[in-house]
């Protein structure tokens, strides 16, 4: 995945962040025996992805015409069977 800049994007970077610290604040929660505070931190997870899928619409996320596995699949022959 090195070559193809896999998530080295603001939308990647901000959405997993937000959803590891809904992580933590799930798990110190889970620790204290508190499950109001474990599913508020279960909610800032899916915020991470909300803001994520947000952000990737506004055009901070990488391009799907730039990414080596579309260009790949686009230049390949359709493969023809032999009897």
């Amino acid at each position: 995945m090195a070559g193809s800049s896999h998530g080295h994007t603001p939308a990647a970077w901000t959405g997993v962040i937000i959803a590891f610290i809904g992580f933590c604040v799930a798990g110190a929660f889970m620790v204290m025996a508190e499950p109001l505070g474990f599913w508020a931190g279960m909610a800032i997870v899916v915020l991470g992805g909300v803001v994520g899928a947000g952000m990737r619409a506004m055009g901070l996320g990488m391009p799907r015409d730039t990414h080596p596995v579309h260009q790949v699949t686009a230049a390949r022959e359709p493969a023809v069977a032999e009897h």
